[in-house]
């Protein structure tokens, strides 16, 4: 570390463990590490706790009741940020203010129009969304421009916010805790399995997808293209798909019902002990033991910000199928573990799953999983932070 330490408080919009909040946890035990003093300051629903125990300092907003109108909460989170933050962020507390999420980003831009957020502010944007309500997109946008700096996690959407959008962002990067995600078995795991249904190693190849039934996850796809292999018989014949995660504050409403029905048309049941599973969301230490027993983790996305899950199963012995398209394409090129599909087409996903089931398992981290570490996630982000308080 060259300087002295920072100050940074680390805002993400929830508790639930998405892709983004875990990020911000990571990078927080990172820069701890490395001498700094990081806060999270993250929003809370109301009886919701952290889902992993942390050493740094964290600080908790909580959310008022919710209505059910996904524009209306947004409006609703957004004002409560607002108003809290203040209390949160008071002068001198903290050098800059790092936010992960749109949320966040919208209620720091408020508060800097008002003059009441004296130091700079940065946001750190994973993928972006096209949604159908224009006021949702209008924030969206809101919560990145008016940040003092920018960064991606992917070479995609850092070319897309410089080539598409004219803002130049600064490169960052997801990590994998190795110590957290590894192919050995932990004390825990087998009881883990049995709560779910999967401790008999002898059934059928498991084929893993975690994040939950959304349309950007392409889950609808991947469940035709697991069904056509049950039907093709051979290793797929007892073959299960199991959908872990889901916890997320947007609608997918219209993705679980194309799920549903694509499920009945293809006869296929869901539930423990059935050909489908879906767990919702799991304790903190299931999905490690959850990775080690899958035969293959599927990831044929549509859009993804850095996709860390993949590099997590990898980390944790398991091959995987993602789709050939960035973010994947950025750093699991060169990687013998992976399969590729075109996630727009469902006989191409059917042979990835195929292929992968039959790669060669990781017996260690492979060079992708140690290149991407949280150690140099928080280098980066200090140099950044640097930067910033220079300017």
């Amino acid at each position: 570390m060259n300087g002295r330490p920072l100050r940074v408080a680390l805002l993400t919009h929830s508790l639930r463990p998405r892709g983004g909040v875990v990020h911000t946890l990571e990078l927080a035990e990172a820069l701890r590490r490395r001498g700094h003093v990081p806060t999270v300051i993250a929003a809370a629903e109301p009886g919701e706790q952290p889902f992993r125990e942390a050493l740094h300092e964290m600080a908790l907003i909580r959310l008022p009741a919710l209505g059910r109108d996904l524009v209306g909460q947004v409006r609703q989170r957004i004002d409560c940020l607002t108003e809290a933050l203040p209390a949160l962020l008071p002068p001198g507390r903290f050098d800059l203010v790092h936010a992960q999420d749109s949320l966040s980003g919208n209620a720091l831009a408020t508060l800097r129009e008002r003059d009441r957020l004296p130091v700079p502010w940065l946001r750190t944007i994973h993928h972006l969304d096209v949604f159908d309500e224009p006021l949702l997109n209008e924030w969206q946008d809101r919560a990145w421009r008016r940040a003092d700096g920018i960064a991606c996690v992917s070479d995609g959407w850092l070319a897309h916010l410089r080539d598409e959008l004219g803002r130049p962002a600064e490169r960052m990067f997801n990590g994998v805790d190795l110590e957290r995600y590894g192919p050995e078995a932990e004390p825990g795991d087998a009881a883990r399995l049995q709560a779910l249904g999967l401790e008999d190693p002898g059934g059928g190849p498991v084929c893993l997808l975690v994040g939950g039934v959304e349309a950007r996850k392409n889950t609808v796809r991947l469940l035709q293209a697991f069904a056509r292999l049950r039907r093709e018989g051979g290793d797929w014949a007892r073959a299960r798909l199991v959908v872990a995660g889901g916890a997320s504050m947007l609608d997918h409403s219209a993705a679980r019902i194309a799920w549903q029905e694509r499920l009945d048309a293809l006869g296929l049941a869901e539930g423990a002990g059935q050909p489908v599973l879906r767990t919702g969301p799991l304790p903190d230490a299931a999905l490690p033991a959850l990775m080690r027993r899958a035969d293959l983790l599927a990831m044929p996305s549509l859009v993804e910000g850095f996709g860390l899950v993949a590099l997590e199963a990898l980390a944790c012995g398991t091959p995987v199928l993602v789709s050939r398209r960035p973010p994947f394409t950025e750093h699991l090129a060169d990687c013998p573990h992976a399969a590729w599909c075109d996630p727009e087409d469902v006989g191409s996903i059917a042979e990835g799953l195929r292929t992968a089931l039959h790669l060669p398992a990781p017996k260690e981290p492979p060079p992708v999983c140690l290149a991407h570490s949280w150690t140099r996630s928080a280098e980066l982000h200090e140099a950044w932070y640097r930067r910033a308080l220079l300017h």
